[in-house]
Formats: structure tokens, C-alpha cells, sequence
């Protein structure tokens, strides 16, 4: 494992990352999105799946893109070997809700197409360029989860294991 991969895949940076998303999280909701929507200059949603193993509802900033009435989101865990637990999460139930600034979407995911994710990669890199280097990463797919209404899509799936 190279350098980087080690510190990438670290228990010390997943510390790290727990303690700064919990703080996020705290800030996001007692000001409902006036601080935190954005990370530095880049969005940031807030994003509740419920726990594949409690049942419990799980809250997750993440970077964020909107296609019309969809949010798309990249699990991408900064490149880590393995899928963040909030994409584990809607492989087992798909429900989503989705807080943008004050908005609340309740939502169901899915993964994105293969012409999605041609559409939805480069944009992703545009607005966040460390992303090219997460994708060399790690030797997973990052997925990109596609969130919208019920009745966007009949066949509307949990997102599969790539």
C-alpha cells in the first residue's frame, strides 16, 4: 500500500473526519443551512439515510449537485478503499432525505446510469477537482447516487453493489 493510501484509508483521518462532520452537522442544523452549505466555497447538503443495522436515522455532509429536481451526490469518502456507510445505507433502503440550505427533500436514491455518470463526473471535478485524484485513489468505483421524487422514475432501485 503506497503512502498515500495508507494515510487515505487511515483510522486516524476517519477520526478525524467523524468529529469535523459531527461539528458540520451541529452547525448546519441550528442555523437550517445559513452556515455550513457551504464547505470553503463549495456546497454542501446535509444527507439522512436510516442505519442499515440500527434503524436509526444517520446524518451526512456531503458536496452536492442539483440536475433540476434531482440532487447528485458522490460517495466518494475522500478516496477511501471502501464505500462511506451512508451509501451502504441506501444500498439496504433507498429513502433519502436531502437538506439543501433550509430546503428538505424527501427523496428516494439510486445509482447513476452509465450516460449519468459521463454527465455527472465532469461536473463534479469542476466544482471540486480533488475528486480526479480520489477516483485514482482508490481501486473502487465511486459511485454517484442519483436522489429524486418517487414518481421521477418507476424503476427506481436501491443503489447496486458496482
Amino acid at each position: 500500500m503506497t503512502e498515500h493510501r495508507w494515510i487515505r484509508n487511515s483510522k486516524a483521518l476517519a477520526l478525524l473526519l467523524k468529529y469535523f462532520s459531527r461539528a458540520h452537522i451541529w452547525v448546519y442544523e441550528r442555523t437550517n443551512g445559513g452556515l455550513g452549505a457551504r464547505l470553503l466555497w463549495f456546497p454542501a447538503a446535509l444527507v439522512t439515510t436510516i442505519g442499515r443495522k440500527s434503524g436509526e436515522p444517520r446524518i451526512t455532509p456531503t458536496l452536492y449537485l442539483r440536475d433540476g429536481n434531482r440532487v447528485v451526490l458522490p460517495a466518494s469518502f475522500f478516496g477511501r478503499g471502501q464505500h462511506p456507510m451512508w451509501y451502504r445505507n441506501l444500498r439496504v433502503n433507498p429513502k433519502v432525505h436531502v437538506q439543501i440550505r433550509g430546503e428538505h427533500l424527501d427523496l428516494v436514491a439510486r445509482d447513476a446510469d452509465d450516460k449519468e455518470r459521463k454527465l455527472y463526473w465532469p461536473k463534479f471535478i469542476r466544482i471540486y477537482p480533488p475528486y480526479r485524484r480520489y477516483r485514482e485513489a482508490t481501486d473502487r468505483v465511486i459511485p454517484l447516487v442519483v436522489c429524486e421524487h418517487s414518481d421521477a422514475r418507476a424503476d427506481t432501485k436501491a443503489p447496486r453493489n458496482p
